[in-house]
């Protein structure tokens, strides 16, 4: 076993991974950004290493800074979490190259499921089929608008080296290709270093199910059981759970042998996971996942299997301890992704920023993994998942009431998260009953009302009111509030500098403006222009977008609020911005 262990990674993933380490007796080593010289991954490690830089390409995803710390640290193994640098094969080869264990598959495995598209072929090659789909990486917007006209839309974009929802755009028709397109790309290249996408159809209410492999490089390959992962937003996981239930034990075994096939085809060792689209009794292969998933937590608890300690053991060279008869299923887990974002109403805005106040949940079959602590700060510059709740239950009716008990009780100030929307659709008779599918949060799922900013009490005026933060002394004490005010009585304390209106957040897009109508477009938070789509003296609509905006590794149309003619565009792309900074100003149209 190794001695040494070095976490290319950070947040909760990396704190997964060192606790397993230190369990096993196992030293290891953190890296860091400047912005997590503090953090918890980097308090729990027995060494830590600067990698200088603010966002993950100046840091995390800088391989040279990566391989120099390897060296340095002497560190004998290499686990990359999930993200960052865990699907890139290159990394994997220059750590190889080194005599230092990658704790994941060989790189041509990587080359092969990690790539899109050649895992399709690949998956093909051995029985298994995807939803129909091209294996040719995307030159031209015209390869779409075809592929829309020989099989119909939506079609699905998406990159061909990613995985999680990034990179991934939908288009409904023509007309949006081209700014999805250039959407997937961007996202792709932000987060995985490679800007490669291809296409397939995009089924119209199929069910999310991921079967968790676990290879050894003995020739041994067995399934630990499916994972129902349906619930999303932006394709991108909120609630998922251990076992897929409602599908026949039939269809189950059929998913978990051709997952293994896959796995077999590509000569695959260490943990992975194969990902079908389920829908009338029918599955079709989607992707296969060349890491440990942000979702493992619910297969540990339904199988007793420590994932994190089998990859470890695997990477040494050790044979599974079991065979696939002995792999039993008991009861019922789900996990709830707390990511910080303010639900909006279904908008789902990124929510950076301190936490002030964190009490996790607990009690009997209640499991938190955690990236942060009370004090920490989540930054825009990277994902934003605080954590991941996790319950178990001998039954799915137990775990989903366990689950509502425990986001009850959970509490955690500072930043906006989640939670709201996962008790929203935790209650929701549909998914008690599994009518739901990976459309039905954005599609049916009535998030009216839920985490929007207040208007303030018997607001009946119809002016637009701006939220203002002030200090106020009551009785010798000092208390922070919030103020909601017209637009029209904003104006400098006398004596004092003016105070900065944030936006009023809420409605089904993610953007808005420091007030609705105003024609000051600002945006809704911290983040980085990624592309302005307007010029002085344009004419615009309502709704049309008029700045791209990256926060927390997720684009944001920032739209217009009224109709009329472009009087100043205040941003670049590459150009940071402060939440309710103005980025446009529009003139309203006469009449």
């Amino acid at each position: 076993m190794f001695s040494k262990v070095l976490i290319a990674n950070r947040g909760e993933i990396a704190v997964r991974v060192i606790r397993a380490c230190r369990e096993m007796g196992i030293s290891t080593v953190a890296v860091y950004s400047d912005l997590d010289r503090d953090a918890l991954h980097v308090r729990l490690a027995d060494e830590a290493y600067a990698l200088g830089g603010q966002t993950a390409a100046e840091s995390y995803i800088d391989a040279d800074k990566v391989l120099d710390v390897i060296q340095r640290s002497g560190a004998e193994a290499v686990h990359p979490g999930y993200g960052f640098f865990s699907e890139n094969s290159d990394f994997a080869q220059r750590i190889t190259d080194l005599g230092v264990t990658f704790i994941g598959p060989p790189p041509p495995a990587i080359d092969v499921m990690g790539d899109k598209i050649s895992a399709r072929l690949a998956a093909e090659k051995v029985g298994v089929h995807g939803v129909p789909g091209t294996t040719d990486i995307i030159t031209d917007p015209s390869q779409v608008k075809q592929f829309g006209e020989d099989f119909g839309y939506p079609i699905a974009i998406k990159a061909a080296y990613g995985g999680g929802g990034r990179g991934m755009k939908v288009v409904g028709s023509p007309d949006e290709v081209e700014a999805a397109l250039e959407s997937a790309q961007r996202e792709a290249l932000a987060y995985f270093g490679r800007d490669e996408c291809y296409m397939e159809r995009y089924l119209t209410g199929p069910r999310h199910v991921e079967v968790q492999v676990l290879c050894d490089a003995h020739g041994n390959a067995v399934y630990l059981g499916t994972r129902d992962c349906s619930a999303q937003r932006r394709h991108q996981k909120l609630i998922e759970e251990a076992p897929a239930a409602g599908i026949p034990d039939r269809i189950i075994a059929e998913m978990g042998e051709a997952a293994v096939a896959v796995a077999r085809g590509c000569d695959y060792v260490n943990a992975g996971t194969v990902e079908f689209l389920y829908q009338d009794e029918s599955f079709y292969y989607l992707e296969m996942n060349t890491r440990l998933q942000v979702e493992h937590p619910v297969t540990e608890m339904v199988t007793g299997k420590d994932l994190v300690e089998l990859q470890l053991r695997v990477a040494a060279g050790e044979p599974l301890p079991f065979t696939q008869d002995e792999i039993q299923i008991d009861g019922h887990a789900i996990e709830t992704r707390i990511n910080a974002e303010l639900v909006a109403e279904g908008a789902f805005l990124p929510s950076p920023g301190p936490i002030t106040r964190l009490r996790v949940a607990s009690g009997y079959g209640t499991r938190w993994d955690g990236g942060y602590e009370e004090g920490d700060e989540i930054s825009q510059y990277y994902d934003n998942l605080t954590g991941k709740l996790c319950v178990w239950g001998r039954n799915r009716d137990i775990a989903i009431a366990r689950m509502i008990r425990a986001l009850e009780e959970f509490e955690i100030e500072g930043v906006a998260t989640t939670i709201p929307a996962d008790l929203a659709i935790l209650r929701h008779p549909d998914f008690q009953a599994l009518t739901h599918s990976t459309k039905w949060v954005e599609d049916t799922l009535d998030l009216t009302g839920v985490g929007a900013v207040p208007a303030a009490a018997g607001d009946t005026e119809a002016e637009p009111k701006v939220r203002r933060d002030v200090d106020v002394e009551v009785n010798g004490k000092k208390f922070a509030v919030a103020l909601y005010v017209p637009e029209s009585q904003l104006a400098p304390v006398a004596g004092g500098p003016a105070a900065k209106p944030r936006p009023k957040r809420g409605g089904g897009a993610a953007g808005g403006a420091s007030a609705a109508g105003s024609g000051k477009i600002a945006v809704p938070m911290q983040g980085t222009i990624v592309k302005v789509n307007v010029e002085v003296g344009q004419a615009v609509s309502a709704g049309d977008p008029v700045v791209v905006l990256e926060a927390m590794k997720m684009e944001n149309n920032v739209a217009a609020d009224i109709d009329g003619t472009v009087t100043a565009v205040n941003v670049e792309p590459g150009q940071s911005v402060a939440a309710g900074e103005v980025v446009v100003v529009i003139e309203a149209a006469e009449g």
